[in-house]
């Protein structure tokens, strides 16, 4: 094959996830939260490996008439951001105005975030909360907390989007990637596992998603505050 048909094949992969998405959508539109939510860890497992392949296949040389850039962020703020928080909003998890707050809060503070020039730190993390709703979303299903906790959190994760708190990207972040990559996996597993069995309150996939989900909010955190071994100082 050549190297522009590898090229091209990779836009079409990202292009996939509209795909998912709109599936996952007519899920949520049906209440079907634990296909909903199949549907885009699926997405979420393709825009973990087209990133890679479209960096080894060099894309933006091979076949520069698609930006793969923008591809990619359409398609995220429809399977991060927008699908998430009909999610949470039509679930039932909010009461009265909580829940009006709560979408848009997620659907604005996200627009000016993904259209960020600074969303990136130069060791490929990113800088701020960057917009995994859906992450957020699958955990608070999991768990179903008080609908004023998930408000906190929701308002807490917006202001933290326009911070300079750092958050690891598991594929491109290279410091604990050894540590982040497979924990990435895990979340996707288990993420899984939960939509699989309807979000059953026994299911260890809840447990296994809260241990990952901590360790990929918190671990760029954790960075900025250990310093890289043989890092020198001022």
């Amino acid at each position: 094959m050549s190297n522009r048909f590898k090229a091209l094949s990779v836009h079409l992969l990202t292009a996939t996830g509209a795909v998912f998405a709109m599936l996952a959508m007519l899920a949520a539109a049906d209440h079907k939260w634990d296909l909903m939510f199949v549907w885009l860890v699926v997405a979420f497992a393709v825009d973990g490996i087209d990133g890679p392949l479209a960096r080894k296949y060099h894309v933006k040389h091979n076949a520069p008439e698609f930006d793969g850039v923008l591809l990619d962020l359409i398609i995220d703020y429809l399977t991060y951001v927008f699908i998430p928080a009909y999610a949470l909003f039509e679930s039932g998890l909010f009461e009265g105005w909580t829940g009006w707050a709560a979408i848009i809060v997620i659907t604005f503070a996200s627009a000016m975030y993904f259209a960020d020039t600074r969303m990136k730190t130069k060791d490929n993390s990113f800088s701020g909360f960057p917009g995994c709703w859906n992450m957020f979303a699958i955990v608070m299903f999991a768990l179903t907390p008080n609908f004023w906790v998930i408000l906190a959190l929701v308002v807490l994760l917006a202001i933290a989007m326009f911070t300079p708190l750092k958050f690891v990207h598991p594929v491109r972040t290279e410091r604990w990637r050894t540590m982040t990559l497979p924990m990435a996996f895990a979340w996707t597993f288990f993420a899984g596992w939960a939509a699989w069995v309807d979000f059953h309150p026994e299911s260890w996939a809840s447990w296994g998603l809260i241990i990952t989900s901590v360790y990929l909010m918190f671990a760029g955190i954790a960075q900025q505050i250990i310093p890289e071994r043989g890092a020198r100082a001022g």
